[in-house]
């Protein structure tokens, strides 16, 4: 399951059309990312990965927003994003940059695919972990870098030096490095804000007017120049989890030396 669809609770046991083509929109997003990787459109890989987020996005609440949430969508959703956030994105990491390993001999080849795997078996680890603690989980943080925002923070990386026309070759090793460190994040405990309950908001069901204003400054930002935005957002992002988590650690040592 997605980490966007948390509060989704299934209702029915049947199958609602509108939700469903969202996850298959999705889901043949991500294929497509694949399949453009393979063919060596890596800009159109990355483009398709960070579509399939998007769309992953909607199906949850569309189907809240229609009432039909149902098992059935909560499995295929969870299908789809291992898909999408897992298997597309190291499939793209390895064709685009990681291969190229082979050419320092058999061993660094093996190492980039290996790398590339890490990937996929944390992102797969991360949403197992995620649909048996989703119902006892505190909704406002995620445990664990999300498997959408670790899509979203490589795919714009690559998508950014793509555009550079920097030579992936010499990537190669930064690029495994990044691999692991982002698939590690996923299966870490480390605190990242699920933004469901955005900064600010005090619990009200509305959001402060500043959280306005930044999201269209995002999206000026994001129409001047997609893939560096995105990479600079969701690398400060991959960042505060740390800086938050410590931030957490901090003050429960404090909190006994203020009762003393």
């Amino acid at each position: 399951m997605s980490d966007s669809s948390s509060n989704r609770k299934p209702r029915h046991r049947g199958i609602y059309l509108l939700p469903n083509l969202f996850t298959t929109g999705a889901m043949f997003a991500g294929f497509y990312a694949i399949i453009a990787s393979i063919d060596g459109h890596f800009t159109e890989a990355a483009m398709a990965v960070v579509v399939a987020a998007v769309l992953d996005g909607m199906d949850g609440r569309v189907a809240r927003m229609t009432g039909t949430q149902t098992e059935f969508g909560v499995q295929y959703d969870s299908l789809s994003d291992l898909l999408n956030f897992g298997l597309a994105p190291a499939l793209v990491l390895y064709s685009w940059s990681l291969s190229h390993l082979k050419t320092w001999g058999p061993a660094w080849g093996k190492f980039g695919w290996t790398a590339a795997f890490v990937y996929a078996a944390c992102a797969a680890l991360r949403l197992a972990r995620f649909n048996t603690q989703v119902a006892v989980v505190d909704k406002r943080y995620f445990q664990g870098l999300s498997s959408t925002a670790a899509a979203m923070t490589t795919m714009s990386y690559v998508w950014t030096m793509d555009r550079l026309g920097l030579d992936r070759a010499q990537l190669a090793m930064p690029t495994a490095v990044i691999t692991i460190v982002i698939g590690l994040l996923m299966v870490s405990r480390l605190r990242y804000f699920s933004f469901k309950s955005p900064p600010g908001s005090d619990g009200q069901s509305g959001i402060p007017f500043w959280w306005v204003i930044a999201t269209v400054l995002v999206l000026v930002l994001l129409a001047i120049d997609p893939p560096k935005v995105l990479l600079s957002l969701f690398a400060l992002y991959v960042l505060s989890g740390p800086l938050l988590t410590l931030w957490g650690r901090l003050a429960l040592r404090r909190r006994p030396r203020r009762k003393g």
